[in-house]
């Protein structure tokens, strides 16, 4: 009998994987490199202009991130986004909950694979079926052959 193949373990909803995972690309992105203007971080997080103002906005909302202006060049401010304690605290939970996720999923596909390995290794046939071997063992006779 083969062995069952398990399915995943119950998941958040992927709008919450997306947000958490847009949450945790940003702060990991900030905290590398706090001066990146949104349109940066739009291009690095791949989210349209809109989406990465609502995260940002988020981020400032909860604590995650605070403003800084500074003077980037001539007489155009710019801003810096720093994490703040709360936000470290935040980038490492996202991290632990975000590997977590992930080495369940890789358990999960291995035990996939394994199965499928099992399944497939139990379905090796010991001859080749005639259809396959039929036309090449045989000698094409005199009447089948039209050149003779």
């Amino acid at each position: 009998m083969n062995a069952p193949i398990n399915p995943s373990p119950p998941r958040r909803s992927s709008s919450t994987d997306a947000d958490a995972s847009a949450t945790l690309h940003a702060l990991r992105l900030l905290a590398n490199r706090p001066a990146l203007s949104q349109r940066q971080l739009s291009r690095e997080l791949g989210l349209s202009l809109g989406k990465t103002h609502y995260v940002l906005h988020a981020l400032l909302d909860k604590g995650l991130v605070k403003i800084k202006n500074f003077k980037r060049s001539g007489n155009k401010l710019a801003y810096a986004y720093l994490l703040t304690p709360k936000g470290l605290r935040e980038k490492l939970q996202l991290t632990r909950d975000f590997l977590t996720r992930k080495e369940a999923d890789f358990e999960s596909l291995r035990r996939t694979i394994a199965g499928l390995r099992d399944e497939l290794g139990k379905e090796v046939p010991t001859q080749m079926p005639e259809h396959e071997t039929g036309s090449r063992d045989r000698k094409p006779s005199a009447e089948s052959n039209p050149l003779t």
